[in-house]
């Protein structure tokens, strides 16, 4: 099988209309994130040097109690060793708090640090605000196709 991606072509005129020409617009969106984060926050980020990919585990924590770090990998799409990566870095930077299961000391569950949740569920609330309009006012069918594409984008430019 070839591996070998193939050469990149020039977008037809309905491309650039239907998605292509909205990129510009989105990615004014995701440049905002560091200007709208709280204060602690953005400092944290810059001291620690975390970057977007430390950002995207977040949401991931703000809705569940916590976590196995195995967990988190197969939600993101990324491997073990990625993601134990990422938490070690959110750790360090005191975002995030590793503990062994009481279940499977094995297992490494991760959650956000308690002094930080609300700040943290403050910034992903209103960074997700746009989004989640967008997903409310679509039907069902058209809400999963959304979410197929973005996801298969999402791992097409990952991989890139």
């Amino acid at each position: 099988m070839d591996d070998t991606p193939p050469s990149p072509r020039m977008p037809r005129p309905e491309e650039v209309k239907e998605a292509l020409g909205f990129v510009p617009l989105v990615e004014a969106y995701f440049r905002r994130a560091q200007a709208e984060m709280p204060d602690e926050l953005r400092e944290i980020f810059r001291s620690h040097r975390l970057t977007a990919r430390h950002g995207a585990v977040i949401p991931q924590l703000t809705v569940e109690p916590s976590l196995s770090v195995s967990e988190l990998a197969d939600r993101m799409g990324m491997s073990l060793t990625t993601a134990s990566e990422l938490v070690g870095d959110l750790s360090r930077a005191g975002l995030v708090e590793r503990r062994e299961d009481p279940a499977n000391r094995r297992r490494t569950l991760v959650s956000l640090a308690a002094h930080h949740r609300a700040m943290v569920e403050g910034f992903v609330a209103l960074r997700a605000a746009p989004l989640l309009r967008v997903l409310d006012n679509l039907s069902p069918q058209d809400r999963q196709g959304f979410v197929a594409g973005l996801t298969a984008w999402a791992h097409e430019v990952r991989n890139w």
